[in-house]
């Protein structure tokens, strides 16, 4: 069979690859030498997004210096956009749930606030905001899309009356 750099537990375009199973999640996650190269190879997919991870225990990220030139990429090709996707649900699989929050708020912030990724923008919000496994995480960035989303009045990701009352 195929393997997946990403692994998942449902099938993704490569219908070949066949899907984790719970028990091989847990052997992932019991071994040491497993999920080092796991990172090494979500740092790997994040350079080549543009993206560095700046704090491996918080799962910190920032722009990398080659930012412009990789954003242009993730621009122009909405693939990537599912793979970012698998990359997310996968690091919630893998027990990274902290990684997901910081890569979704980068998201975020690189499409609302900076506006450097306006063809990522329906990505972040539809599918990248909704692999959070925390709900109360998951809120906290729906509101924060909520909050720089413009305009306010489209925003459809989550009910107006429970984010103006959000703490």
């Amino acid at each position: 069979f195929p393997f997946r750099l990403f692994p998942l537990r449902e099938h993704g375009m490569n219908w070949r690859a066949r899907p984790l199973t719970c028990q091989e999640i847990q052997a992932f996650k019991r071994s040491k030498e497993v999920m080092q190269r796991f990172t090494r190879a979500y740092q790997l997919m994040l350079r080549f997004y543009g993206i560095r991870l700046i704090n491996e225990k918080t799962g910190e990220l920032k722009r990398a210096e080659n930012w412009a030139e990789r954003f242009q990429n993730l621009n122009r090709f909405s693939h990537n956009n599912l793979r970012i996707t698998r990359i997310l649900k996968c690091l919630g699989e893998m027990g990274y749930e902290h990684y997901q929050v910081h890569l979704v708020k980068f998201f975020l912030t690189e499409t609302l606030v900076k506006k450097t990724l306006p063809n990522v923008k329906r990505s972040a919000l539809d599918y990248f905001l909704f692999t959070i496994r925390s709900k109360e995480k998951r809120r906290e960035l729906v509101h924060y899309a909520w909050q720089h989303f413009k305009p306010r009045g489209s925003f459809v990701w989550g009910p107006h009356d429970k984010l103006l009352r959000y703490r």
